[in-house]
Parts: C-alpha cells; sequence; structure tokens
C-alpha cells in the first residue's frame, strides 16, 4: 500500500513579491539555484547521528515542488513553472505545479502553501475567506480534494 497523493497547485500571484522571494520560491520549484538565504522556509531540521553516535538536528534545505519526469504512482508528468505575467492585465507571477507527495510532506508544503496563499490573486479568495491554492488526489481515488488555505492552515483532507 502506498500513501501517495497527486498535488496540483496553481495560483496567480500579486506583483508585490521581492526579488530574495522570487530566487527562493524558482528554486522550491526547481527551475533555479538555491538561494544563498533563505526567507520563505527557514527550517528544514533533520535528525542525523554524529560520529559519536549522538542524534543532533542539522539543517539539510530542499526545493519542495522539484519532481520532474513520469510520475510512479499517480501517471502523468511531475512539473512546476512560473510565469510572469506582465503583459496581461492582471500584472504579477502565474504558477503551476503537479507533484506526487506523501503525507509525511504535507508540512513542509503546507508552509509553503500558506506563503503562496498571503500572495494569491484576489481572484483566488472565496467567500469565506479561504483562499484555493489547488487540489490534492490520493493516488487510487478519481476525484480530487480542493485544498483551500484559512488562518494559515490548509485544508489537507483527512
Amino acid at each position: 500500500m502506498s500513501d501517495i497523493h497527486e498535488l496540483m497547485i496553481s495560483v496567480d500571484l500579486q506583483d508585490e513579491i521581492s526579488a530574495q522571494e522570487l530566487a527562493e520560491l524558482s528554486w522550491h520549484l526547481g527551475i533555479g539555484p538555491q538561494p544563498e538565504r533563505l526567507s520563505i522556509i527557514t527550517e528544514f531540521p533533520v535528525v542525523v547521528v554524529d560520529d559519536s553516535g549522538i542524534p543532533v538536528i542539522e539543517e539539510d534545505p530542499y526545493p519542495l515542488l522539484a519532481r520532474r519526469g513520469a510520475a510512479s504512482r499517480v501517471g502523468g508528468v511531475l512539473c512546476s513553472t512560473l510565469a510572469n505575467r506582465a503583459d496581461l492585465p492582471r500584472e504579477g507571477w502565474s504558477l503551476t505545479s503537479r507533484q506526487e507527495i506523501h503525507p509525511d510532506e504535507f508540512e513542509k508544503v503546507g508552509e509553503l502553501l500558506c506563503w503562496l496563499a498571503t500572495r494569491a490573486h484576489e481572484t483566488h479568495l472565496l467567500e469565506d475567506g479561504a483562499v484555493g491554492v489547488g487540489f490534492l488526489r490520493f493516488y487510487e481515488a478519481e476525484v480530487p480534494d480542493v485544498l483551500q488555505v484559512k488562518s494559515g492552515q490548509v485544508s489537507w483532507p483527512a
């Protein structure tokens, strides 16, 4: 049995994103190098055993939405992209990502989704104040669940 889910993100962002944030977002999408300083998600703690056998916490940053190529469980292709909307009536950035994700990754990816929701264009704002950011589908399910961010929390399905 596998716990893999298909994560689909599609968000139009406002144009008020700094160069540092844009660089880090590009890294998370696998389309740019890792910035020297992280500002969107700053902690990536992992427990490792040092040379004397003592567990220690180290930082091990990794891009959250950078997988590419054929999907192993959900079919289709894994990809992420970011496009500038400068020539369109609504300026800013458009982000799309399709990834395979395990529930162990929900917390870190949720941090990124919450950040995206704070910068999402008003067209993503729902009546109840939530922000629609995409969809999540268990790999065996036929219909995805809507992913929303409300009050700084992602609506991960149970």
